[in-house]
């Protein structure tokens, strides 16, 4: 028996791992998506389906996302429409690349061989962050109205054409179109929203305050999953069954993972993340060897890997948040997931 063309087994594998990873996109503000196309590679898809599945289901988030911080005016979408232009030729540039490489027969390797590096660069910075959150630095910006040095030195270059934002803040197109473009060739290379590259880019390259930066990216997110569901679409290889099981799941996910953000310490959890992350690295690369060492049975041992360490991370934020409301049943808990 199917359902949406998938196998029941396959089916609740995919909601489930939905839920995880909109628990993740709740509490931590990452869609997850990174975690999406090894996990269809590790399945055996194609490179081109996994990736376009994985930005059909960003799409399907950061619709989500932005409209909820739309309702709080964390949004400048006169800085997201004038990144669009560089995102979509920057995510054709990364599609273009993919389908050279899976004319090759090289695509799964490389794309692999990225996700390897990329989990565990992004992996390292969380464990890095999470080890560092007690030290003070006087060089960063400590309050989120304000803008990094870095940002404020490279907004001291006027070089034209400049342009007003939302904020009042002027900034050049050549810097826009430059993180857009960076952004968009990422995301249609590997599949992802980009938002572990976009939201840091928009803060520290363009300059404006973080919970915008935030927001704006959700909507740079949106963007790019559109473009990207869009062109992968048009090449006929998005699977709707995966995508719309990943989307039922993680809609539950991200409400819930959002809610957490109220009674668990993010500080408490970060590291983890990242140890997931390393995990995840280590898991993609398992996979890939598998082919190489002719063992079918690491490709098993990945998905293990990442699906168990995900879920791990996943049990740890209900855990804590549970506790926590069970300590306080009436719901007079004080946040901690934030402290400015």
């Amino acid at each position: 028996m199917e359902i949406l063309g998938l196998g029941l087994a396959l089916l609740a594998l995919f909601i489930v791992f939905g839920f995880m990873v909109g628990v993740f996109f709740g509490f931590f503000g990452m869609g997850g998506s990174f975690l999406i196309t090894p996990a269809l590679l590790i399945l055996g898809y194609p490179a081109p389906v996994a990736i376009g599945s994985s930005m059909a289901f960003v799409f399907g988030t950061a619709v989500i996302a932005t409209m909820k911080h739309h309702d709080v005016g964390d949004v400048d979408y006169k800085l997201g429409a004038l990144m669009f232009v560089g995102i979509a030729l920057g995510i054709e540039g990364g599609k273009v690349m993919v389908f050279f490489l899976e004319e090759l027969g090289h695509a799964e390797v490389v794309v692999g061989i990225a996700y390897v590096l990329l989990l565990a660069a992004i992996g390292g910075l969380f464990i890095r962050s999470a080890i560092n959150r007690d030290a003070p630095d006087e060089d960063e910006a400590t309050d989120d109205t304000e803008i990094p040095e870095i940002a404020k030195r490279i907004k001291s270059y006027n070089i034209p054409p400049m342009v007003t934002l939302t904020d009042g803040s002027k900034a050049s197109m050549w810097t826009i179109s430059g993180v857009g473009g960076g952004v968009g060739i990422v995301s249609g290379f590997l599949g992802v929203g980009g938002g572990f590259i976009r939201m840091p880019a928009i803060y520290y390259l363009i300059g404006i305050p973080l919970t915008a930066a935030v927001g704006t990216s959700l909507f740079g997110a949106l963007m790019s999953g559109a473009v990207g569901a869009f062109t992968y679409g048009l090449s006929g290889v998005i699977d709707i069954g995966v995508v719309t099981a990943l989307l039922m799941g993680s809609a539950l996910g991200a409400r819930i993972g959002s809610a957490s953000t109220a009674y668990v310490d993010e500080n408490d959890v970060t590291i983890y993340f990242g140890i997931m992350l390393l995990l995840a690295s280590a898991a993609v690369a398992i996979g890939e060897s598998a082919e190489w060492l002719g063992m079918p049975i690491l490709d098993t041992v990945s998905f293990v890997l990442l699906v168990g360490s995900s879920a791990f991370v996943t049990s740890i934020i209900l855990y804590y948040g549970a506790m926590a409301v069970r300590s306080n049943p009436r719901g007079q808990v004080t946040p901690t997931g934030s402290d400015d």
